[in-house]
């Protein structure tokens, strides 16, 4: 199956505003992506049609919406692959799904001598919950080392598996970074050999490749809906289901309970325990539209794309003098996202030029100082690709990157 771009790029009506004296071009994706018209159209239905509660009524605006947010769990579990749909636990975003682990399963199992297993590319999200937790537990947080090319290191992970007493191995997907894929079915088998749990972080892959949890056998894996063309304020844990049913619920409230007295309260069924309170019902039901518009291109088709277009802008950035490319530096094992430095000129000053220009760019630390540090630099700027991104819109970019370096002199001698 092939993409029409044109028709995708009409599906998102932000691309049609221009920046000043230039057309919009977008190249953010990995921070946020765009939203089509067909998920702001499902929210605004359930707002306009059928705004009730759900779980909580008999009457027809609160079944609908009740069936609506199923159907949307539904249509999750069927992008991922998920056994049960009862593995599919809605969250606000990745975020809080990570938090929602450690603070049920991570309090539950882990103590001093214990070992939470990271990588030096993870998104703070995947740090700071465990360096919280790690305050009361007293258990070890090793991070992994990576290659000078930005891959994690699968010596030194197979050492600290078989020397260290690893509870949880905790990884991205695909690295928001340096644009790197890991292998996660592999490190999972390698972790499951070792008596370890593994999660992965897929906030950055599910939008851009399919992902098939069963496939991977990741205990955990977490998504966020504002990076795969969803609205924000939704995200969602997926967990096996033996493991949810032995974790305590994360937060206490309605619609998590089976009963409650004065005494005490006993917990309802998966996966309503880990749900307390009114959820995000239109965020649930754009996200479930969301799979629906992506599983209609294909992600086979749209993984396609983005490689295609990926090679044509590495070829594109490597091609400019003084910039300095961090991570993979061909596009397998890969996604189509960059980030660079660009000698003498500041990631935030490069960004703003371009702004000027009508490109959207990212600077700075990308929630990753641990890899900042690492790669020995305070920021970067980022470039990341969607399937309504162009060929043209990368040549807009470099040009643009090329006018950043005569405003600061740097080609003269």
């Amino acid at each position: 199956m092939s993409i029409d771009i044109s028709q995708i790029r009409s599906d998102f009506p932000i691309l049609s505003q221009q920046a000043g004296d230039y057309p919009l071009s977008y190249l953010d994706s990995t921070n946020t992506s765009l939203t089509p018209t067909q998920v702001t159209t499902a929210m605004d239905e359930y707002y306009n049609e059928y705004n009730a509660n759900v779980h909580r009524a008999v009457y027809h605006l609160s079944e609908k919406a009740t069936a609506k947010m199923d159907e949307a769990r539904g249509k999750i579990q069927h992008f991922i692959n998920a056994e049960l749909p009862e593995e599919v636990i809605f969250t606000r975003n990745g975020t809080e799904a990570i938090n929602l682990v450690a603070q049920t399963w991570g309090r539950e199992n882990l103590s001093k001598g214990d070992v939470v297993l990271l990588s030096m590319m993870e998104h703070h999200s995947n740090i700071v919950p465990w360096q919280l937790l790690q305050k009361d537990k007293e258990f070890e947080i090793v991070f992994l080392d990576l290659t000078d090319e930005g891959r994690i290191d699968l010596e030194h992970y197979q050492s600290v598996l078989q020397k260290k007493n690893v509870k949880i191995v905790s990884l991205v997907h695909q690295s928001n970074v340096l644009g790197t894929v890991n292998p996660i079915k592999e490190m999972a088998g390698i972790a499951h050999q070792n008596g370890s749990l593994f999660m992965a972080d897929a906030c950055q892959s599910v939008p851009h490749m399919k992902v098939d949890v069963q496939d991977l056998d990741a205990d955990f894996l977490v998504i966020t809906g504002h990076k795969m063309l969803g609205p924000t304020g939704i995200g969602v844990l997926y967990g096996k289901k033996n493991l949810l049913e032995n974790m305590p619920p994360f937060m206490g409230g309605g619609d998590m309970i089976r009963s409650v007295t004065c005494k005490e309260s006993t917990w309802n069924i998966l996966p309503y325990k880990f749900e307390a309170g009114t959820p995000n019902i239109a965020g649930a039901i754009g996200l479930g539209a969301a799979v629906e518009y992506l599983e209609k291109i294909e992600m086979e088709t749209i993984h396609n794309y983005e490689k295609k277009l990926g090679e044509y802008a590495l070829s594109k950035l490597k091609s400019v003098k003084g910039l300095k490319l961090f991570g993979p530096q061909e596009m397998n094992e890969r996604g189509a996202t960059y980030s660079f430095s660009l000698q003498g000129i500041h990631p935030h000053d490069l960004a703003s030029i371009l702004s000027e220009r009508g490109v959207c760019i990212r600077a700075g630390h990308h929630c990753a100082q641990p890899l900042m540090d690492r790669l020995k630099v305070p920021a970067t700027a980022r470039v990341s690709l969607y399937i309504y991104n162009t060929q043209e819109e990368i040549d807009r970019m470099i040009k643009s990157i090329e006018e950043a370096k005569k405003i600061f002199k740097l080609d003269e001698e």
